[in-house]
């Protein structure tokens, strides 16, 4: 995966955590027990923080070259977001979803444990 690709995957990322914080504050807010909307602020909160380290690390790979520790933080930050963040949204409205979303629950550590690793190649890339 190159550079422009995460910087276009971590602008679409950002743009969808704008809207689904603005959807859950404005349009679902009236439908969700204040639990459940901390958990859909906690998807958006994770989404964002780790939408701009993918930013962050596209930029500096574009100027100083990429390696694999760099690529793979990257990968894996993004699929926690998909796999952390997305498992929370559906979560947070599963009483409103026309299908069972029990599922969800389980994915939700395995988005945590690729932030976890993806953050540990960052480390390892350091040293």
């Amino acid at each position: 995966m190159n550079e422009s690709l995460l910087l276009r995957l971590a602008a679409l990322s950002g743009a969808l955590a704008v809207a689904l914080g603005a959807f859950g504050a404005h349009g679902l807010k009236p439908h969700l027990t204040d639990y459940q909307i901390s958990i859909w602020e906690k998807a958006v909160f994770y989404q964002f923080i780790h939408t701009v380290v993918v930013l962050v690390l596209a930029l500096y790979m574009q100027q100083h070259g990429a390696t694999p520790a760099w690529r793979w933080g990257a990968l894996l930050m993004l699929t926690g977001i998909l796999l952390f963040s997305g498992s929370l949204y559906v979560l947070a409205v599963r009483e409103l979803l026309p299908f069972p979303a029990g599922w969800a629950g389980p994915i939700t550590p395995l988005g945590g444990l690729c932030f976890i690793a993806g953050w540990l190649l960052l480390l390892v890339r350091a040293v």
